[in-house]
């Protein structure tokens, strides 16, 4: 038993929540010692995901739970309102933190990453946990260094609160890495309607779509001389990320500093 990864999720009646409960409460390496959410106080966590009672009940009060229950790593999947002082947080206590939730900054980061290493544990905050997706930015990133014009194009449901997505952001990131500042398009080029050609990013554009029924998608488009090349990632359920989410929880216990990204996991 040693050897059990001891886990705290946070926001765990939310729709990715829920999925992290299931995922630790049906994995033998791991084991859910404590589950914090705002509107399910005094609910047993395997009840609250549909499953036999675990004997752990929701809590709203995130430092005492990791106080009195000491997990090795806290999965968070709130909201950028809160998953900063979380993260802080779980550092504080000597908690590995997980982190799915976009809207850090690189000050933010930066400074996680500080506070990570001067206690000695590892931390991961990434856009996105689908390993597909993750292999999608890779390519992605491979392909800019030989066709440098290039667009994304992200959809995702009415609800999401961001735009452009985390996931879209991070493939740009590692787009720009590989290719030279390149504006492109014609120079006399005008927007009849204003951000008609998307958000600019170091050169190229990112476009977000939302709409109703749809869950998450995102094509990166290359172009050139006689050629295009596309390539895309569909995700059609939240379990599709529990996978990397499990990875993750794995990986982060053998890192020291604040880690950005989950493709920095995968070779």
């Amino acid at each position: 038993m040693s050897n059990v990864i001891r886990v705290a999720v946070v926001g765990a009646g939310g729709r990715m929540g829920k999925e992290v409960v299931k995922l630790v409460l049906q994995d033998p390496d791991l084991e859910l010692v404590a589950a914090v959410g705002r509107g399910d106080r005094g609910t047993d966590a395997g009840t609250l995901v549909a499953l036999p009672e675990c004997g752990v009940m929701v809590t709203h009060d995130l430092e005492m739970a990791l106080v009195e229950h000491k997990p090795d790593v806290m999965v968070d999947f709130t909201t950028p309102q809160f998953a900063y002082v979380n993260t802080a947080l779980a550092v504080k206590h000597g908690v590995r933190p997980v982190i799915g939730t976009t809207g850090f900054t690189p000050e933010q980061i930066e400074e996680l990453d500080e506070q990570c290493k001067a206690r000695g544990i590892g931390g991961l905050i990434a856009p996105n946990f689908s390993i597909g997706a993750i292999l999608m930015m890779k390519f992605a990133a491979q392909a800019a260094k030989y066709l440098p014009h290039v667009e994304i194009i992200e959809t995702h449901g009415d609800q999401k609160l961001d735009a452009p997505s985390g996931t879209s952001i991070k493939t740009a990131e590692m787009i720009a890495a590989n290719r030279e500042e390149l504006r492109q398009g014609n120079p006399k080029e005008e927007e009849m309607i204003e951000g008609a050609r998307g958000g600019y990013y170091n050169g190229f554009r990112i476009h977000s779509v939302r709409l109703p029924g749809v869950f998450a998608q995102q094509e990166v488009i290359f172009g050139g001389y006689g050629q295009s090349l596309k390539i895309r990632h569909d995700s059609y359920e939240r379990a599709g990320y529990m996978p990397g989410v499990k990875m993750a929880v794995e990986k982060v216990m053998g890192y020291t500093g604040m880690i950005y990204g989950f493709d920095h996991f995968i070779d």
